[in-house]
């Protein structure tokens, strides 16, 4: 087994590269599988319509500056038996609704001393494979230890499934069997307080809109107080003109608009969002739905009773507990686990 020093060392080193793998500075791994990466980054429409070049070089960078070896050792050092645990094989079926979203279930594997057999999502199964063959030229000892596959998952020790409520119930079906995550839908939810300053709604703007909203973690509803003025709001999101370069969003927009004015359906239009007033959390793409509320111990109450539909929550208030500033929703660190489920803690009590 490679030992931990020399994992943490390596992905550290990956980080270097994936935040800087534009530079000159990172010249010594400028190699085919690096110039690889690179090809399939500007290709990346060419395969997902969703995945635009810029999208897919700011998670490559989110995931760069998330590997610090300040971040990994802040991360890891309360495990105590990372050192010590013995390698297993993990089934991993990876999403594909943003690009590398399967990339922590990767590190947390390897990280804790396994092997991973991943199931790639076929709308996201170019980056990943690349980033692996550059931590393998970092750190040649995990060539063995990783796996990608379009079949079946055999011969595994544990299993984490990423998917949807419906596709849950298949993972749950087939892998039941072994120790598991499995997870299904999680939205990202904003409480506003009216005192939110321009800058603030830009940053929540992004947390809705990037990835044209397809990510777990992306603000799909809002809580508001009552007799909030959307005007601010609305003319932030119109701002953003980039989700309507994107055709396959644009045409969600002109068609949830559509509905919505055929069925007489009170919404705001900022020109590329529409937000509508439903108690809803999952709505479809370019849709956001809101609430209102009269006091905030009201949405205290109102997200504890919903956690489990929660994947995070993005607000200045300090009365809502655990929440994220503005405009980091797409940043995670390395401990804001998927569901709230501690991933290492479940591979290394294997």
């Amino acid at each position: 087994m490679i030992s931990l020093s020399k994992r943490i060392d390596a992905f550290a080193n990956l980080g270097k590269v994936l935040i800087n793998f534009e530079k000159a500075s990172i010249s010594q791994y400028k190699n085919t599988h690096v110039n690889a990466l690179e090809q399939a980054v500007l290709d990346s429409t060419h395969y997902n319509g969703w995945f635009i070049e810029a999208n897919v070089r700011f998670m490559l960078n989110s995931i760069g500056r998330s590997l610090s070896r300040a971040n990994l050792s802040k991360w890891l050092t309360p495990y105590k038996n990372l050192e010590t645990n013995s390698t297993k094989t993990i089934g991993v079926v990876m999403a594909g609704n943003v690009p590398l979203v399967g990339f922590h279930d990767f590190l947390c594997v390897l990280i804790s001393g396994n092997s991973i057999l991943a199931k790639l999502s076929s709308d996201d199964d170019k980056l990943l494979p690349l980033v692996a063959e550059i931590l393998f030229d970092i750190e040649p000892g995990f060539k063995d230890m990783v796996i990608f596959t379009s079949g079946q998952l055999k011969k595994i020790d544990a299993i984490i499934a990423t998917g949807s409520n419906n596709t849950s119930r298949y993972f749950e079906y087939y892998f039941g069997k072994y120790p598991n995550i499995i997870r299904k839908n999680r939205n990202g939810i904003a409480v506003l307080t009216g005192a939110e300053t321009k800058e603030e709604l830009e940053n929540i703007n992004f947390d809705i809109s990037m990835y044209f909203g397809l990510g777990c973690r992306n603000v799909s509803h809002i809580f508001v107080p009552e007799g909030y003025d959307f005007n601010s709001f609305l003319q932030v999101c119109e701002s953003n003109e980039s989700t309507n370069s994107n055709h396959k969003y644009f045409n969600n927009y002109e068609y949830n608009k559509a509905i919505y004015l055929v069925g007489s359906v009170n919404h705001f239009d900022s020109g590329n969002i529409l937000l509508v007033e439903d108690s809803n959390f999952s709505t479809p793409v370019s849709v956001i739905s809101y609430e209102y509320y009269s006091n905030i111990e009201d949405i205290v109450h109102t997200l504890e009773i919903n956690k489990k539909s929660i994947q995070c929550i993005i607000s200045i208030s300090k009365e809502i507990n655990g929440s994220f500033a503005p405009g980091t929703s797409q940043s995670p660190e390395l401990w804001d686990y998927a569901d709230g489920v501690d991933t290492i803690e479940f591979l290394t009590n294997l």
